[in-house]
This record gives C-alpha cells, sequence and structure tokens, in this order.
C-alpha cells in the first residue's frame, strides 16, 4: 500500500537516526531485555514471537535507532498494518490483478492481446507456462517471480514490462523496493545478500530492516507518531510539506492539492507544479527570486528545508492573515491509487488505521495483562 515516492525521496540519507539515535551519554540498551519486551509487545497468537523479536530489535541495533516502547510500538503498527504479521501476504484476486496490469501496459505500448496471450504461453524456467503460473499466483512474491522471469526470458517481455518490474513494495512492511536498493547503497546491509536486496526485502529480516529504515531513519519535528505514518505511506515529510502548501495557499489566495508534493520531478525545466507557481506568486514579498525559490522548494525532502527562510517567511505572510499560529504539520490529502486497493482509501486512512494500532500496542505495555 506504500505509495512510491520519487527518487530524490529514497536518497534522503544524511540525516539517519537523527531522530532516534542513542546519545554517547545513554548506556546501550541490553538486548535480552529489549527482546523480551518486543516479545510482551506482539500478538499473542503469533507464531515464532521470538524470531520476530530477534529480527526487530537486529533492525534497529544496526542502524542505531534507540528501541524505546514509542518506535516498537510504530514498527509493530505498520507491520500489523500492512501485513498483519506475514512475512509474504497473500493477496485476494491477485491473479486477475496481474493479468489486467499487463493487459493495461499492453495497451499503453500498443501491443495486440493476441500476440500477448501467445507470450504467457511460453514455458517459464519452471517448466509451467507463465499463463499458468499468473493463474495461481497468490503473493506479491510470486509474482515478482514470475515478471524477474519473463521479462529476462520472452522476447515480448522487456517490451512489455518496460524492462522494469510493477511490483513495488515489499514483505511485512511493504516498503519500497525501490528505497532499500537506495538505502543499501548509502550504507552497508548487515545480513548476507543472497540473491539481490530486492529478494532481501521479501524477507521478514530484510522487510523489517529497510521498514524500520523508512518508518523512523530520519529527523522530524512532529509531535505526534501518526505523521509519521502518514509519511510512510506517502514519502518523507509529506506531512510537513503538506502544512505548508496550506500556508502557501492561504497567503497566495491559490486554491492547491495538500499533496506533500512542493516540485515536479521528472518533467521538463519550465513545467513547474502548482506549489511553485503559488510560491512564486508571493516572490516580491518573500523577496526571493524564482531560482531561489525553486532550489529551496528542491529541498522539501529534507529536515533542513523548515530551517529555510522561504519555509519561515511563508507561514509568517500565512499567520498575518489568519491571526493565528498555524501547523507544522498535517496529514496528507492523497487518495491511495493501487490495483490492490478496492475501495476509496487515502494517506489519512491509512494514518489514523495504523495509530489505532499504535495507541493499542503502548496501552498494552502500560498496562501488561
Amino acid at each position: 500500500m506504500t505509495r512510491l515516492r520519487r527518487t530524490a525521496a529514497c536518497l534522503l540519507l544524511g540525516f539517519i537516526a537523527a531522530l532516534s539515535a542513542c546519545t554517547p551519554s545513554e548506556p546501550p540498551p541490553d538486548p535480552v531485555e529489549v527482546r523480551a519486551r518486543i516479545v510482551r509487545l506482539l500478538p499473542t497468537t503469533l507464531a515464532d514471537r521470538q524470531g520476530w523479536a530477534t529480527d526487530i530489535y537486529a533492525a534497529f541495533a544496526a542502524q542505531g535507532i534507540r528501541p524505546a516502547t514509542p518506535n516498537l510500538c510504530a514498527t509493530l503498527a505498520v507491520i500489523e498494518q500492512e501485513s498483519g504479521f506475514n512475512t509474504d501476504p497473500v493477496v485476494p484476486g491477485l491473479a486477475k490483478i496481474a493479468r489486467a496490469e499487463i493487459d493495461r501496459r499492453a495497451e499503453q505500448h500498443d501491443i495486440p492481446l493476441l500476440l500477448v496471450s501467445a507470450a504467457l504461453l511460453f514455458k517459464s524456467p519452471n517448466g509451467k507456462t507463465y499463463e499458468d503460473r499468473i493463474a495461481a499466483v497468490r503473493s506479491e512474491h510470486d509474482l515478482d517471480r514470475i515478471f524477474e522471469d519473463f521479462i529476462g526470458s520472452v522476447p515480448l517481455g522487456r517490451r512489455l514490462l518496460g524492462g522494469a518490474n510493477p511490483v513495488h513494495t515489499a514483505g511485512p512492511m511493504q516498503v519500497s523496493i525501490a528505497f532499500a536498493e537506495q538505502y543499501a547503497k548509502a550504507r552497508p546491509y548487515p545480513y548476507p545478500i543472497d540473491e539481490s536486496i530486492r529478494e532481501e526485502v521479501f524477507t521478514r529480516r530484510g522487510g523489517v530492516y529497510f521498514g524500520v529504515a523508512h518508518l523512523l531513519a530520519y529527523k522530524t519535528s512532529y509531535p505526534q507518531m501518526r505523521y509519521r505514518f502518514a509519511d510512510y505511506n506517502a514519502g518523507f515529510y509529506a506531512s510537513r510539506n503538506a502544512a505548508f502548501q496550506q500556508a502557501v495557499s492561504i497567503a497566495s489566495g491559490i486554491p492547491l492539492d495538500l499533496d506533500g508534493d512542493l516540485v515536479r520531478y521528472g518533467r521538463k525545466k519550465n513545467d513547474i507544479g502548482p506549489t511553485e507557481l503559488a510560491v512564486q506568486s508571493l516572490a516580491p514579498a518573500l523577496a526571493m527570486s524564482s531560482t531561489q525559490i525553486h532550489r529551496t522548494l528542491q529541498q522539501g525532502e529534507t529536515a533542513r528545508f523548515e530551517d529555510s527562510d522561504l519555509f519561515k517567511n511563508v507561514f509568517a505572510l500565512a499567520e498575518k492573515q489568519t491571526h493565528k499560529s498555524l501547523p507544522r504539520e498535517m496529514l496528507p490529502r492523497i487518495r491511495l491509487d493501487s490495483p490492490k486497493i478496492t475501495r476509496s482509501l487515502t494517506t489519512e486512512w491509512f494514518a489514523t488505521r495504523v495509530e489505532q494500532r499504535y495507541k493499542r500496542c503502548i496501552a498494552k505495555e502500560n498496562h501488561p495483562p
């Protein structure tokens, strides 16, 4: 369910563990005590609670993230929401979803469906046809293997799928595979890599490791964990940026979608997004050039953006109009769009559901049975 952000978000790694890392003055946590606490917080009906506790503790320890109860409960809440503590969760109707995605891409590339059907009758490396394998697929890991084989073995596969596997999230925390691959380039992955980082994301240890990184290994000033949950779904700093967009809209009088995207990535140089256009309308009041505005907005997926003059002055203009202090964070207004989603869901819905699970976890620690 996680919404894949731009590549720039995946490269945002300079402040890893800045929020939760243990300070030199703090004694190191006792691994035995931490693992025991995780076991207590895990669902009592969960199989292999010790194994889950070991992998979760290892993810925190390897990244220097403080295993405080709020951080542990945040992790457990996301795992429960995304997979129900299933390393390779079953996706209802996945075979139909997969075939619809192939047909959609065929139409996109003007490939006749008859040709696609013929390509799916090719035998795959395991001896079964791709059509048979897709018809029997139940999990994203299974589908990922099918697509990887299809891209590499069938001449039409690379053209049809554009050389890119359409499975973008994986594992018990449904973390972005692109994020995991970029993160692994920035710091050593603590486990032996049997095949690839992509395959590691589908494992419990890898999925938890990269999921914890995406959830907790970046600095924020959020007063509540729910905004991290929204960021996990919408991208780094989406909650802070949505609040900034609201301030821009108030100051400029220009309505904006509060989606957390401050600039358009991967577009033509002169293709400026609506948020940037609205900020540029404030250029005289901000005493900034268009170039200065653009360069500062490009910091929107970093912690330092909120320390910029642009950020502070936009809020000052908006608060002068409203005569009240405005929040520096809010839940982004994004409708979730994925073939797996059959209902009308939003980032706010996701953050709220995870927060409910988080609060139950905190209550369990505070009031053990």
